[in-house]
Formats: C-alpha cells, sequence, structure tokens
C-alpha cells in the first residue's frame, strides 16, 4: 500500500508485517508496481476498486489537482499494465530479452490520449478537464518508454536485498544505489554485516 508524504521523495509503503518505510522508485510508471503484480505479488493487490486508481494517482509524482473518472475496466487494464511493467523491470533489471506480450501491453496503453496538462494565468500547471482512467495509463505507459529508452535505462535494478522484489530506477550521480530503501533493506543489511562481523571476531 502507497502513501504519498508531502515535499519527500518517493512513498511509504506498508509492509503487511504491519512496518512502513519510504520508497523512491525513481519514475511514475514504477510506482505503479507496489500496488500488486503477478503471480506470487498479487498478494500485494490493492487496485480493486475505482477509487483505488484515483488513489493511487494522487499519491504518485503526478501534479496535484488531477480529477479523473476511473471505470471498473480501467482498473482491470491498470492492473494488466502493472503486471506487464513488472516483468518488464524485472527482465530490464536483470539483463533478460522482454516479453513480446508484455511490450505489446505497454505500447498498447501508451497509443491513447494522455492526460492533457495545461498552463494557469497565475503560471502554475494544472490539468485538462475530463481526465480518464485511459488517459492515465497512456501517462504511465509513455513514462516508461521514455524510461527504457532513456539515459538511465541501464540503471534499472532490483532490490539487492535477497528476500525483497522492490524495482527501482538509479538516478543518482554517483549510480551505486543497491537497496530499495535505506531505511529498510540497506539498515538490514547493515545489522546482519555488522553481527557477522561481531561473531567472526567473538564478540
Amino acid at each position: 500500500m502507497t502513501e504519498r508524504a508531502t515535499g519527500a521523495p518517493g512513498m511509504s509503503l506498508r509492509h503487511p508485517d504491519g512496518s512502513s518505510f519510504r520508497f523512491d522508485p525513481g519514475s511514475l510508471c514504477l510506482e505503479l508496481l507496489p500496488t500488486g503484480g503477478p503471480g506470487p505479488l498479487a498478494r500485494f493487490e490493492v487496485l480493486n476498486e475505482p477509487v483505488d486508481l484515483t488513489g493511487w494517482a494522487a499519491e504518485s509524482r503526478l501534479a496535484g489537482g488531477l480529477r479523473l473518472t476511473v471505470t471498473a475496466a480501467e482498473v482491470s487494464a491498470a492492473r494488466e499494465l502493472r503486471d506487464a511493467l513488472w516483468r518488464l523491470t524485472a527482465d530490464r533489471a536483470h539483463g533478460r530479452e522482454p516479453d513480446p506480450a508484455d511490450l505489446d501491453a505497454v505500447n498498447d496503453a501508451a497509443a491513447h490520449p494522455p492526460l492533457t496538462a495545461r498552463l494557469t494565468g497565475g503560471g502554475g500547471r494544472d490539468w485538462a478537464p475530463g481526465a480518464t482512467g485511459s488517459q492515465l495509463l497512456s501517462t504511465v505507459a509513455r513514462d516508461a518508454v521514455d524510461l527504457f529508452t532513456g539515459p538511465y535505462a541501464h540503471r534499472v535494478r532490483e532490490c539487492g536485498a535477497p528476500d525483497c522484489r522492490l524495482l527501482f530506477v538509479d538516478t543518482s550521480r554517483p549510480g551505486r544505489r543497491r537497496w530499495c530503501s535505506m531505511e529498510r533493506c540497506g539498515n538490514r543489511h547493515k545489522v546482519r554485516a555488522h553481527r557477522a562481523r561481531l561473531t567472526d571476531t567473538g564478540e
């Protein structure tokens, strides 16, 4: 489950064990992944009703003020797109060839008109009225096209923890990010390494 904290990068993820932590996947399309996924990831599913998809959009890195009308069919389409993105992103992270069916799913979603941003009189930005779930998914899919063909495509990674499957793109300048979150997997790795050193020294 996701929850955006105002002013903080990324989102707050709540694990089924009750713990929560900050996670910044680095792009809009990858923010969709923690809402569920294919196979065993289905236990994390949170996109069940139209309100769930509009809630995700409000918590995403899209600018605020988006007013969506979403149908049940568009929620189903969101799950299909997300599952395809999960597989494509994992394949990219591990250097595997993508499944053509997953490429088709992203390309088909991207072929629809995207959300339309517009300039306000005060120099701000808002969204054109009448936004739909299909437009939202097109925007997400186009973001995926930009990610997988852009300068950070080689930095798409899976968290280095053996029990974590979260995927992210490392947009940091040094390009050495290993963990979904230092708050969770990074710190757990440090604790394990510290305990191993103590064991080795007999302390």
